[in-house]
């Protein structure tokens, strides 16, 4: 699963630019449904999110 930093805000979810989450499920070629968990694993927003409204980060070099 990948993980993702909002680009955007979405208000009506409370949450805001920066913000990382989970893709938990692509629901189609233009939209990715992503939770928000606290530290603990908590989850505190589960939102449909536009694949251009998101960064997918890396944690492990890739080939360029």
């Amino acid at each position: 699963m990948d993980v993702v930093a909002l680009l955007v805000d979405v208000p009506s979810e409370g949450l805001s630019h920066g913000q990382v989450g989970t893709i938990v499920e692509h629901l189609d070629d233009k939209t990715l449904l992503v939770e928000f968990s606290d530290d603990t694993g908590q989850a505190y927003a589960i939102a449909p999110c536009p694949r251009t409204e998101l960064l997918v980060l890396h944690y492990v070099p890739e080939a360029a």
